[in-house]
């Protein structure tokens, strides 16, 4: 009768919490932008008073050293298990804006998809889960089935640097026995996926600098080295032609792939053709002697994801460059060390510097362990049910490619496994122009969410 209860619940309230989400996706709440912490303070609130409506009895803002989160607790039993629903309302820069095709916080919906920034990482995977639980606790007299928590954090997009903070702050008011993750998404919109990895991340800065100005191109560029150019040359040596990552020690502490992990990855291939017909390129790229999919999912990798430097204006300047810039990320996988890997970097870097230059390399905020999952928990096996009655299939085993640190934080802090379970579609371009989430995956998130606390009670 419960089920029948939050189900009419739900579709009752479809208009209304789609109209929620739309309102929620118009706070341009950008970690990365320090002249938009007074729009993450503005998002917690909202979030805190989403959660108020939603008769969560204990709401609070958890201050930090940076980006506040909220924390909330709804107990309604010593004998019922305690779950803990992890998310974050902050999102990443929308630029470049001239390659959206709509306002990127101003949401857009049309064709069953909700086109914004945030709208699949994560601010619809956050609510399907506070409107699901809402609508379990109305159909069950008030209170949900089994106690829940909840963490929603304002620093995910930048590593969650001061998580680790909050929860050892927060420590006995979060106490669970499973963590859910509202942050990740489903294989397919018609086949349902279970994470059982996620990688770990560590990242770098690298400024170079030359002589102590900008020359004259014409008067030094022959005979003085150009900071450009030396940037050029050191990016250069982080990989060799196969694809590999040259930086020393890289790889020591990588597991190798057994074969039936390697069996297990191939049930699930990707189509190289289909992939760069729709990507537009003619080749894929990567590590020699390894599938897309296990490039993707279990081998580790070194990104450049910026490199800037001299003049970069309209028209021309011709000048000798004294200083160029470039970001480093590592995706990681079992068991390596975010910080040993960024002192490899820094090694690297001292060893590959091109005469004439000197490099300062300075970590960036925020790094996660790879994080892996106990199959055998109770609630990862509740999550596989919940997922099979509503796709009327079993899921497929995926391992994750992106990473959220907040995982191996509560595996150390708490002691607790992390299961996903979130509805983003995989291409739904999350980071990119364009940032879709689908309105059916949206509504069915919800259902999943109620259905799950129906699955945990004793």
């Amino acid at each position: 009768m419960a089920e029948i209860r939050w189900k009419d619940e739900l579709k009752t309230k479809e208009g209304q919490h789609l109209e929620e989400l739309l309102t929620f996706l118009r706070m341009p709440g950008i970690s990365t932008d320090p002249e938009r912490a007074g729009d993450l303070r503005d998002s917690a609130e909202w979030v805190a008073n989403r959660l108020r409506a939603a008769g969560v009895p204990e709401v609070e803002i958890a201050p930090s050293a940076g980006h506040p989160a909220v924390i909330a607790r709804w107990r309604v039993a010593d004998d019922q298990p305690t779950i803990l629903i992890y998310g974050h309302f902050d999102v990443q820069p929308a630029e470049p804006l001239e390659l959206w095709d709509s306002a990127p916080f101003d949401p857009v919906v049309a064709d069953g998809t909700i086109v914004a920034r945030g709208s699949s990482d994560m601010k619809g995977n956050l609510l399907t889960a506070i409107q699901g639980i809402e609508a379990a606790a109305a159909a069950n007299g008030g209170q949900p089935p089994v106690n829940v928590s909840f963490v929603f954090e304002g620093e995910e997009e930048i590593g969650s640097p001061h998580f680790r903070d909050i929860l050892r702050q927060h420590k006995d008011f979060l106490h669970a026995d499973a963590v859910i993750s509202a942050d990740g998404g489903q294989f397919s919109s018609d086949t349902p996926s279970l994470a059982v990895s996620l990688k770990g991340l560590g990242g770098v800065q690298i400024n170079l600098t030359t002589a102590n100005t900008d020359l004259h191109s014409g008067s030094y560029g022959a005979w003085v080295p150009n900071a450009v150019q030396s940037m050029v040359q050191l990016a250069a040596t982080f990989h060799d032609e196969d694809g590999r990552v040259r930086v020393a020690g890289f790889y020591d502490a990588v597991r190798e792939l057994s074969e039936a992990e390697k069996e297990e990855i191939s049930r699930l291939p990707i189509d190289e053709d289909e992939e760069k017909q729709k990507l537009d390129i003619d080749s894929l790229w990567g590590e020699a002697g390894y599938t897309p999919r296990e490039r993707q999912w279990v081998r580790p990798t070194l990104d450049l994801n910026g490199i800037w430097g001299g003049f970069q204006g309209d028209g021309v300047k011709t000048v000798t460059p004294r200083e160029a810039h470039l970001k480093v990320t590592c995706r990681l996988v079992a068991d390596q060390d975010p910080l040993e890997i960024v002192e490899l970097i820094r090694a690297h870097c001292e060893a590959h510097c091109p005469p004439g230059a000197k490099v300062d390399v300075v970590p960036l905020p925020g790094s996660a362990r790879p994080y892996s999952v106990n199959r055998e928990d109770p609630v990862f096996g509740a999550v596989k049910d919940v997922l099979t009655e509503l796709y009327g299939k079993d899921p497929v085993i995926v391992r994750n490619g992106g990473t959220v640190p907040a995982t191996g934080i509560f595996q150390d802090e708490l002691g607790v496994e992390t299961i996903t379970m979130a509805w983003a579609a995989p291409d739904s371009k999350a980071h990119a122009p364009n940032e879709w989430y689908s309105v059916a995956d949206y509504y069915r998130g919800r259902e999943g969410y109620a259905m799950l606390l129906e699955r945990l009670r004793r």
